[in-house]
């Protein structure tokens, strides 16, 4: 699969931010890096809250779906129940910038066209439609929120995602061709938006390995305009209290929402689907606590595509770093999962023993 823009095109696509020198790329073992990323995230914790804070967060619930136990567990679940359930949630985040107001939709998925992402595709084709409805909630749209917030959708400054698995943005940034199973060319949803994405993604995205391609929808992106993202490399400051930071290993591009907010700091990705995955210890999910015991880890991951494990190991402790200590229950962070680890009665053994649930700022 090959995309509209060249290496050159997208090397000349403008930047957005302020690079964080702390968060600087790191050499060595796997394991030499993992003490160097815990040094930065202590260090750039301590940096962080002088940038500020944002002027409002708020939280969106989107859809609420099934996802194999096996990979949002990673290794650790002794549940029966072969699924779990996500809820994919946005988030809105607000500030001013000299004297400009701005607006990032963190994670606003297009869920209509996201469960044709071929593993989610394939797994509806093989569900009766009974059951489907029975494990499939939708809670709302991206564009509804919005008009329920206020906020016109020529307002909105930036699009992030902490990867693009399972995203379809033709409806949001528009088409430079005709789309067959859209029945015409979409014109842009956001069209004053740009989307932030690390440039790993993108070029990762070029020339999927089998490992990825049941995650992606390659062919959703052939005419996309590619003026519509901002592809950055590394962690920048985007305003006060907002950061992205850089996390591979999940995928090879994956990227991390820092805030700092009226409570401490929060992070937020699909990492790990519950806050528990950081403290394992506290967790009372069939097998989490006593397989990090038996196993030396601190940390549980979700883990579909397996890309680069250990990469992924080192960024989630990285966001444990970042994190402060939750003010309802201080034995979980403030982590926030993009996709987080929901209770259902179909799915013993998987009710999450702690959930945020949302984020609210301002």
């Amino acid at each position: 699969m090959r995309f509209p823009w060249g290496s050159a095109e997208v090397a000349d696509l403008p930047a957005v931010g302020t690079r964080i020198d702390t968060l600087a790329h790191v050499e060595g073992s796997p394991g030499a890096r993992l003490r160097l990323i815990r040094a930065q995230g202590e260090a750039f914790r301590r940096e962080f809250p002088s940038t500020g804070t944002p002027d409002s967060v708020v939280t969106c619930d989107l859809v609420t779906l099934p996802y194999p136990t096996r990979f949002g567990l990673f290794r650790a679940s002794r549940a029966l129940a072969p699924f779990l359930s996500i809820t994919n949630r946005m988030l809105v985040i607000r500030w001013t910038e000299n004297g400009t107001g701005r607006v990032l939709l963190f994670e606003p998925s297009d869920h209509e066209l996201g469960r044709y992402t071929p593993y989610f595709d394939s797994l509806s084709q093989k569900t009766p439609a009974l059951v489907e409805r029975q494990v499939v909630r939708v809670h709302g749209t991206v564009l509804g929120h919005l008009a329920r917030l206020g906020i016109k959708p020529e307002e909105v400054d930036y699009l992030m995602f902490d990867h693009l698995h399972t995203q379809d943005l033709r409806r949001w940034i528009g088409t430079t061709a005709h789309q067959r199973d859209l029945g015409g060319q979409p014109r842009a949803a956001f069209p004053n938006a740009k989307v932030i994405v690390q440039r790993d993604e993108l070029a990762a995205m070029a020339e999927l390995h089998p490992l990825q391609r049941p995650w992606y929808q390659p062919a959703a992106y052939r005419d996309v305009p590619p003026e519509a993202f901002l592809p950055i490399e590394g962690s920048v400051v985007l305003g006060p209290g907002v950061a992205v930071v850089k996390t591979p290993g999940h995928v090879f591009g994956n990227q991390s929402l820092v805030l700092n907010t009226s409570t401490g700091i929060w992070v937020s990705s699909e990492n790990v689907i519950a806050a528990e995955a950081l403290t394992p210890e506290h967790s009372k999910l069939p097998g989490l606590a006593k397989w990090t015991r038996s196993w030396q880890q601190e940390v549980v991951l979700n883990a579909n595509t397996i890309e680069t494990t250990a990469d992924q190991y080192n960024s989630i402790i990285l966001e444990k770093t970042l994190a402060d200590r939750s003010q309802v229950d201080a034995r979980f962070l403030q982590f926030f999962p993009s996709s987080e680890l929901t209770g259902a009665w179909t799915n013993p053994g998987t009710g999450p023993t702690f959930a945020h649930r949302h984020l609210t700022h301002g």
